[in-house]
């Protein structure tokens, strides 16, 4: 009989499979309960007593949190956390885990992507073949410098940006960046200058916005941003749709303070159908796929189960977002 009840909230009529994480939960006398729901309230009746929490999408408010009655451990699929109220947590002393290595290459490899193919206007190029123009395919390429000697700007310089450096590099691409709390000496080891917010702004030719999630990053890319970027900038965003006052971008895009967006992520997912972004030529627009391949999920899921495993076998887990909540938890610290 099982010993620990593990949570999952499941979405109607699309039951997920559980092998991956069960198979990091073996020698651990546990069960993953799924739990389909429409509120919050709903949920609790079945999930109250959980002794840990699997979490996959769904936002879990502080109204959840606060409701747990024996929850160790609140693990999740992703790396951003901002779906997930953690102060509720670490109120309560509840480690909540992410994965924040498990897709850097993926999302380093769709932001070159999006780069290239917002530069070159691929979709512009596409629909005009689909529209029976050939050489007329030509014109608005004439209009467009080589990237050759453009200038790329990163706005937070985590992983991922570090990761995008090397498949840029090869394009002859000058490089920026802007992180208040990434060592300029770091920076410059990676080949890339360092420079305030407003110079990036003012000086490069493509601005890919990193930025994590937070109370602190909403809206931090807004009017005041993008009037500083150049009228041919190309602005990408495989951060979070939150860190970019979307209504001042459109603003952008529409009267030409900038020349063209390439997006992964919104300020609202999924967006409105009616969200003018999808009737504007000038943006190239992603499902939020930055971070997907064919080993992401496998590998998320068996890291959310390890992460699981180890606070139920009294360990600190690995990749805990919020460590204050371990410091009176007794879980035992790994040994060297």
């Amino acid at each position: 009989m099982a010993k620990f009840k593990i949570v999952a909230w499941g979405r109607p009529n699309a039951p997920r499979d559980y092998t991956f994480e069960m198979e990091s939960l073996r020698g651990v006398a546990a069960e993953i309960v799924e739990v389909t729901a429409a509120s919050d309230d709903e949920f609790l009746e079945k999930a109250q007593d959980a002794d840990a929490l699997l979490v996959s999408g769904h936002a879990l408010s502080e109204k959840v949190i606060n409701g747990l009655t024996q929850c160790k451990i609140i693990a999740l699929d992703s790396v951003g956390t901002n779906h997930v109220a953690v102060s509720a947590a670490t109120a309560k002393g509840i480690p909540v885990t992410n994965c924040p290595d498990i897709n850097i290459q993926e999302v380093a490899e769709h932001t070159a992507a999006l780069i290239l193919a917002a530069h070159r206007r691929l979709l512009t190029l596409d629909k005009m073949v689909r529209d029976g123009y050939w050489w007329e395919g030509h014109a608005p390429m004439r209009q467009l410098p080589r990237l050759y000697g453009q200038t790329l700007g990163f706005v937070s310089f985590g992983n991922i940006p570090r990761a995008v450096v090397p498949l840029m590099k090869p394009f002859g691409l000058r490089i920026l960046a802007y992180d208040p709390f990434v060592m300029e000496t770091t920076m410059i080891q990676f080949g890339v200058e360092p420079v305030d917010l407003k110079e990036l702004l003012r000086r490069s030719d493509i601005v890919a916005n990193h930025l994590p999630g937070s109370a602190g990053t909403t809206k931090l890319i807004g009017e005041e941003q993008f009037r500083l970027m150049k009228p041919e900038a190309i602005f990408v965003n495989t951060g979070r749709g939150t860190t970019v006052d979307e209504a001042a971008m459109i603003r952008a895009l529409n009267e030409g303070w900038i020349a063209h967006a390439a997006l992964d992520v919104l300020e609202k997912e999924p967006p409105d159908p009616d969200n003018p972004l999808f009737a504007m030529e000038n943006v190239t627009l992603t499902p939020h796929a930055a971070s997907a391949s064919s080993r992401v999920l496998e590998v998320s899921k068996r890291r959310m189960g390890m992460e699981i495993a180890l606070v139920l076998g009294g360990r600190r887990p690995m990749s805990c977002v919020n460590p204050s909540a371990l410091d009176n938890s007794g879980l035992l610290k790994w040994q060297v």
